[in-house]
């Protein structure tokens, strides 16, 4: 996708989560905030920017958000997820010095396998408190806290 200069780009994506096993131990409902390892957040890198973030990407023309979020996920992480609450967009300037406005989802990871590519060649399940510290922008730290503050299935 071509973005003139000046004109906003759009993206989306997800914020993307899963229970670990628990030796046969029920995750209950908000446990993330009581026990940090209910769940793991899943980060990729980017070679292209030496970052670890949430997956997202430029939407396509004309398509819709959410869409272009689930899409995303599956390119960049090989999983296929379950679309949850949405996230507080985030709005930034990108390395070419556009504005940008990505759109993000709360998603919890169903089947898949990762397989590196050029776009991303690392992908990492980690307790809440280790992918804060790994994210490298603060506005994906933020997504993160967001995430923990919503309830979650039991």
């Amino acid at each position: 996708m071509s973005t003139a200069p000046g004109k906003t780009v759009l993206a989306a994506g997800c914020v993307l989560w899963r229970r670990p096993p628990q030796d046969g131990a029920p995750v209950f409902r908000d446990a993330a905030r009581t026990r940090p390892n209910a769940i793991e957040v899943c980060l990729v890198h980017r070679p292209k920017y030496d970052d670890w973030s949430h997956p997202k990407g430029k939407l396509r023309r004309g398509e819709d958000a959410l869409a272009g979020a689930l899409r995303e996920v599956l390119e960049e992480t090989g999983y296929t997820c379950v679309p949850g609450e949405r996230l507080p967009t985030a709005y930034y300037t990108d390395p070419q010095g556009r504005p940008k406005r990505v759109e993000y989802w709360a998603a919890e990871a169903g089947g898949g396998h990762f397989t590196p590519s050029a776009e991303v060649d690392r992908l990492l399940w980690l307790p809440p408190g280790a992918a804060h510290q790994r994210l490298t922008e603060p506005r994906d730290r933020q997504l993160l806290l967001a995430l923990l503050d919503l309830p979650r299935p039991a």
